[in-house]
């Protein structure tokens, strides 16, 4: 700048500051000349132009859109304001098209589950039904069938569930993960539906033997599928937890309707198997086009991405770098100390219904009812606890009701359902033990307090988790859930024999 222009140059020159504040401005608003030795007694003495250069902050003189591109660089360079500014803008789930997603993600988890349960006449009475010629072993996996498959699926789902919690390699391999099961699982539909397909009638216990040994493989992937999944949802706002288990009963209530139907118009079991495994096998493709659908939605990269902020918030405060295996374990200590309740209270929630679902509630019969069996077990069993579970499911939506704190009360008090399903009319055949509650209306009104109840439990206990953590621990938070979640039913199912033996008691 040339000194000769003199003050008049300056008029035609935009001083842009650093700072919000005008560079010209001082403290209290006063011009920053006021600070000048050459502002005396209120009156302004012009002095040099190097003077009062001194006494000005940096400037730019018009920086154009480059120089501003830069402040805006340095200006969002702080994690801590990436984070403040996403949590004050997230984005809008458009037509609540990542809720559905979520949803059917929770419907393709459960069909295999469903898909097995519900075809217990098939399997009992068509593949494992040797009249006479039945041997004791034959007999008993017939008598037994529903413990053998809850073991086959539920051992492998919960070491899945494990080994996917102890081996965590990052948000990004979720997704490799969640693609890499549904390709399984998939292919083992393929080969169950071909195996029903196969007259097994010359080696039942054969056929048994490859049944579970199927199951094993399909809910291996399940395992590693459903502890991914809930993972992923942990960093989204709480309703999408709640989506994916909204799911799961409506899953329980597409396959029990798909097998009234079936049973209606085809007299084949055996046909009645087969269509409700393609449209497994449909389900899960949906679910497999909805992931991708997923990974590229706006909505769920911007969480994911406010998650992995906050865990790099997180490391620029403890810049100490420690093994895996001890950020791991303090990681797990951490979230367990936190949730341990929580836990407790979706162990316990699971335990009770699947010691009850599907070994005690599908072999109650009919007292009152003129009904045969198969409609009976069909409509009152299957149908009615998936349906009443995704009503519970759905009540969570409007109702949110004990808290975090108080909500194992509610867990606690659904042990009154094991006397009114055992004390039933639960397999006659076999009982020496007295009825007590003999009224068809009391177990029906049983089935759907206790499926309600469920669903309810369940889906408060999931969604409260991840939110009772920071948000960088949600990812675990969910991951530990959903591991208590099947370990409460692999403990059901293996607790669900023993009923068998107290009715013979009496």
């Amino acid at each position: 700048m040339d000194s000769a222009g003199g003050d008049d140059d300056l008029k035609h020159v935009r001083l842009t500051g650093y700072g919000k504040r005008d560079p010209l401005d001082g403290p209290k608003g006063e011009p920053i000349w006021h600070q000048s030795p050459l502002f005396k007694n209120g009156a302004y003495e012009p002095g040099t132009i190097s003077e009062r250069e001194t006494f000005l902050p940096p400037v730019k003189l018009d920086p154009g859109w480059d120089g501003m591109a830069n402040n805006a660089v340095v200006h969002k360079s702080s994690t801590e304001q990436l984070i403040s500014e996403m949590q004050n803008n997230p984005p809008r789930d458009r037509m609540h098209m990542v809720y559905i997603i979520m949803m059917i993600h929770g419907v393709a988890i459960l069909i295999p589950w469903n898909m097995f349960i519900n075809a217990k006449s098939y399997f009992e009475n068509y593949k494992l039904d040797q009249g006479n010629q039945s041997s004791a072993a034959l007999l008993d996996y017939k008598t037994n069938f529903m413990s053998y498959i809850g073991m086959a699926s539920q051992w492998p789902n919960f070491l899945m569930n494990l080994v996917n919690l102890c081996c965590q390699c990052g948000g990004g391999r979720l997704g490799f993960k969640i693609v890499t099961s549904i390709f399984i699982m998939i292919i083992m539909f393929a080969f169950t539906v071909v195996l029903a397909m196969i007259d097994s009638s010359e080696w039942p216990e054969t056929f048994f033997w490859i049944t579970m040994a199927s199951a094993v493989v399909i809910n291996a992937a399940v395992g590693m599928y459903q502890n991914s999944m809930y993972g992923l949802v942990a960093v989204l706002p709480m309703k999408y937890t709640n989506a994916v288990i909204l799911g799961n009963n409506i899953s329980g209530t597409l396959v029990a309707v798909t097998n009234i139907i079936v049973l209606i118009l085809s007299p084949s079991k055996k046909t009645a198997a087969i269509y409700y495994f393609v449209v497994a096998i449909l389900i899960l493709m949906i679910a497999f086009d909805a992931y991708f659908l997923t990974d590229h939605s706006r909505f769920f990269r911007h969480h994911t991405e406010l998650s992995n902020l906050k865990k790099k918030e997180l490391k620029e405060k403890s810049p100490n770098q420690e093994p895996l295996i001890k950020v791991l374990a303090k990681s797990f200590g951490r979230v367990m100390k936190e949730i341990w309740h929580l836990a407790f209270g979706v162990f316990f929630t699971f335990f009770i219904t699947l010691v009850l679902f599907p070994a005690v509630v599908s072999d109650v019969k009919p007292m009152q009812i003129k009904m045969h069996d198969e409609y009976w077990t069909a409509i009152f069993c299957f149908l009615f606890f998936n349906f009443f579970a995704t009503l519970g499911n759905f009540a969570t939506e409007f109702v949110r009701w004990p808290n975090a704190r108080w909500v194992n009360i509610l867990v606690l008090s659904r042990v009154i359902f094991i006397p009114l399903m055992v004390l039933g009319n639960f397999r006659p055949e076999l009982r020496t033990l007295s009825v007590y509650f003999d009224h068809d209306a009391i177990f029906i009104s049983s089935v759907i307090l206790f499926a309600f109840s469920a669903g309810y439990c369940s889906s408060l206990l999931m969604m409260y988790a991840p939110k009772c953590v920071n948000l960088n621990d949600a990812p675990i938070a969910g991951m530990i859930m959903a591991l208590f979640l099947v370990f409460g039913i692999l403990s059901g199912i293996n607790c669900s024999r023993v009923w068998g033996y107290i009715i013979k008691l009496g």
